[in-house]
């Protein structure tokens, strides 16, 4: 079972190009999509999803067209969407019923048999009767994958579903995604490297609608190992060395100094020391060596 994306393009009426000619190929497992705000990977979502259409490319998915036959991805996929609304007033029992019979779910007795599975699965038994719009943010995140295992998806794609949660309720997301994500293709969309660098086997990182760099988290730190270099400089030097040095990131030590990480195929001076690359190094090199059209 795989998802392949050829030379998908979306261009929106502003003139904004959300995706540029992106080819991808996904297989089981959990995937990391990695991407600043405005990349365009939730407009790849979207278009996966089938909410709406590329100006051009292919998506094909377990062996056909999905542009061609929507509905048959539809009866496959769960999606959470970066924003994801609930009806007030209504609790997780209930609409969880209400969403499994859109599904097609028809018999009482399978839908309750699935939604206590799917409850369980997301550890919302014991506030099954509590409205939903009470829920706190990681409960909300909890029970929109709820939802979306319904339908037993082979497709699941989840859009920056740990924005706003605290580092407790992201924890359980993550540890609850990956428990779901053993035997499904998952698609899981952020800009938090953090969030990819332990539970994803794969990743591609997206900027401007084009695909900079598709590998594994370990592959793609081993290809920069020897090329990271820190040191600590004076904080008036930060901008002169940004012009002759690719600087990866920077944080402050104290009043006078900050430390820098760049991206050098050579020691560039007796300040530098070389540095154990990260994933975040990975992210960083690939946006800064972007080539501009």
């Amino acid at each position: 079972m795989r998802l392949t994306l050829a030379h998908l393009t979306k261009t929106y009426p502003n003139s904004v190009r959300a995706l540029d000619d992106f080819s991808l190929d996904i297989g089981v497992g959990m995937f990391g999509l990695l991407g600043p705000n405005g990349a365009g990977k939730s407009t790849l979502m979207r278009t996966i999803a089938t909410l709406q259409q590329p100006d051009g490319g292919e998506i094909w998915f377990d062996n056909f067209d999905v542009l061609k036959d929507p509905m048959r991805l539809r009866q496959q996929l769960g999606y959470l969407p970066q924003e994801f609304g609930v009806y007030p007033g209504q609790s997780a029992e209930s609409l969880l019923d209400y969403f499994a019979t859109l599904k097609g779910i028809a018999s009482r007795k399978d839908r309750k048999k699935m939604i206590d599975e799917v409850l369980s699965i997301t550890n919302l038994e014991d506030v099954r009767k509590k409205n939903v719009d009470g829920y706190s943010g990681g409960m909300k995140q909890r029970f929109g994958i709820a939802q979306l295992l319904l339908n037993k998806p082979a497709l699941i794609i989840v859009d920056e579903p740990t924005a706003g949660l605290d580092p407790a309720e992201r924890n359980r997301f993550l540890n609850m995604l990956r428990e779901v994500g053993t035997s499904s293709i998952v698609i899981f969309s952020t800009h938090l490297v953090d969030d990819v660098k332990d539970l994803c086997q794969e990743l591609a990182i997206v900027n401007g609608g084009r695909l900079l760099k598709h590998s594994s988290p370990a592959n793609a730190i081993a290809e920069i190992k020897g090329l990271i270099w820190t040191a600590a400089i004076p904080r008036d030097l930060l901008q002169k060395t940004q012009t002759q040095h690719q600087v990866l990131s920077s944080h402050y030590t104290n009043e006078s100094s900050i430390q820098i990480r760049i991206h050098a195929h050579v020691k560039p001076d007796d300040r530098f020391v070389p540095a154990i690359p990260t994933l975040e190094d990975v992210y960083f090199t690939a946006l800064k060596s972007e080539v501009k059209p």
